[in-house]
Formats: C-alpha cells, structure tokens, sequence
C-alpha cells in the first residue's frame, strides 16, 4: 500500500536531495575540472621530447643566426615564452618532470633508487608505453651513472627501474626505431653532455646543440606532422643568469603555432601530459595548470 508524501515527509527529501548534491559538486569538481581539462586537450598518438640543458630562453631564442632549427621549430609550433625549472642544479628538475616531485634531490648525486608514482608507471598501468633513449648509453637497463658522455642524472627513469619501469624502457638512442610508427606513446630523448648544450662555452656549445637536433629529430618532426604526434624541445633549467627562465616548445599538427606567455614549468608540462591521456597527477602536478590555449580547436568550445 503507498501512502502519500506528507509536506515534512516531502521538506526532509528535498533537504537530503540538495545536501547529496552540494557533498557531490564537492567531491566531485576536481575531477569535471579535470575532465574537462582532457576533452579540450588532444591525445597525440606519440610524443617525443628532448631535454637540453643548462641555457635561459634569452641565449636560446635571442638570436636565429646562432639557433636556426630551434627558431624553425619555434615558427611552425608553439613557443612558450615564460617557461621555468623547478630549481638547480639538473637532476632535481629531471625528477620533477618525470614524477612530479624532486624527490628531495637538491644535488646531482648518484645513484638514486625511488619508489612511489612516475609518468612512465601511470602509462603501463594504463596499458600505454613508455621508453627512455639516453644517446652514448652502452646497452639497455644500463644503471650506471656514466659512460663516455652519458650521465645518470640527466635520465629520470632508471632511478625507478627494478619497480614502475623495466630495464627495456631505459634505452640507448641507438635504438630509437626508424619506422616512427612504432614509437611509444611517450618518449623521452637524451642527447649526451657534447650535444644537449651542457659541455662547452656559447655560443658554440649552442649551435652544435641546434644542429644535433636538425640532424636526429628534423625527420620525425616531418613525419609528426602528418601522423598525429608531437614534439616537445625544453630545457632543464638556465645558467644561473635568468631565474631559471627557458625555453619550451612544443610541435605538431594539433598545436596552434604561436607565441604564448602564459606561465608554465616543469609539473606544468607534466600535467598536460598525464591530463592527455586521462592519468592520475602526480605530486606536484596536481596543483599545475595544464596547458590548454597552444592547441587547435577540433570542435565547438
């Protein structure tokens, strides 16, 4: 038998109705905030990124003559023009990038070994892939901390290797395929101390940086823009000279050339990564903005 509502009965419903949904915008907005972060940011089907070190956004885009690829990359992509490191010397803003959190690191110690969440992690736990290419590294799951001019900490992802990464994600660039189809989703490239702008004085050190990318990047970038996949070119901090000012890029067919000058860093960029692929946040990425104003618009905002 159904009785009908009586005005308290009725006044005690609505009440519970209004306070379960001010308990769900409550728990919930973070995540609609994020959702919506991942609609309006594209899913690239790779990406590659490349970071170079140790020079401020004024010695890397003050002058075409000295960095004309970068400059090219800089044209046909989006230049962000107020990117930052998270702190000096190297090693803390690698970690950061990688994991969202410098992990304590303030030094260029090694090694390290660290447990807990990594971008690499959040992508196999999604069934994506992941891979380090180190250039002069000698072989695969290699964890020592040099080798000619290779150096450890300028590779994140083998001071997790034994837990959330594999040894056949930490490769030598040698193996980097040569059918690009065949990247993983997200790569990581490490040019050595001779080619990533860290050994040598300006402007030389620069141009020989310039030029490496031309050389070992042009090709993929030229295949990215035809086949759903992007580039990112960014720096692990300046030289001192700037407050950690640098330059970041990013490159293909869903980003919307031009310049921005939004404010970003390192958990910046790593955020606008795990949000492309729908990913937990990782430390302190959680409280970065992803960036969102550098893409096409593929539909109705």
């Amino acid at each position: 038998m159904t009785f009908p509502a009586t005005r308290a009965t009725g006044g005690a419903i609505a009440g519970w109705l209004a306070l379960s949904m001010l308990t769900w915008a409550g728990a919930g907005g973070a995540t609609l905030a994020a959702g919506a972060a991942m609609e309006r940011i594209p899913r690239p089907d790779h990406v590659v990124i490349v970071i170079e070190e140790n020079k401020s956004y004024h010695q890397i885009m003050s002058d075409p003559a000295v960095t004309p690829y970068i400059h090219q990359l800089a044209q046909n992509g989006a230049l962000l023009t107020r990117s930052y490191a998270i702190r000096h010397p190297s090693q803390p803003n690698y970690l950061a990038l990688f994991s969202g959190d410098t992990q304590g690191v303030t030094d260029d110690h090694c090694p390290y070994a660290f447990q807990g969440g990594n971008l690499a992690g959040e992508l196999r736990r999604k069934g994506l892939t992941f891979a380090t290419y180190s250039e002069s590294m000698p072989a695969a799951g290699y964890t020592g901390c040099g080798h000619n001019h290779y150096r450890r900490k300028h590779n994140p992802a083998v001071n997790w290797q034994g837990n959330s990464v594999t040894a056949d994600m930490n490769l030598p660039l040698d193996a980097f395929p040569a059918d690009y189809s065949r990247l993983p989703t997200i790569s990581l490239v490490v040019p050595n101390q001779l080619n990533d702008m860290h050994d040598g004085d300006p402007p030389a050190t620069i141009i020989q940086g310039d030029r490496w990318l031309r050389e070992h990047l042009d090709a993929y970038v030229q295949w990215a823009s035809s086949h759903n996949s992007l580039l990112i070119v960014t720096w692990d901090e300046d030289d001192g000279s700037s407050g950690n000012h640098i330059a970041t890029l990013f490159v293909g067919p869903m980003v919307r050339p031009g310049k921005y000058d939004s404010r970003v860093d390192h958990y910046g960029v790593l955020r606008t990564l795990l949000d492309m692929y729908g990913l937990d946040h990782l430390g302190n990425s959680r409280a970065a903005a992803p960036i969102m104003e550098i893409w096409v618009k593929s539909g109705p905002p």
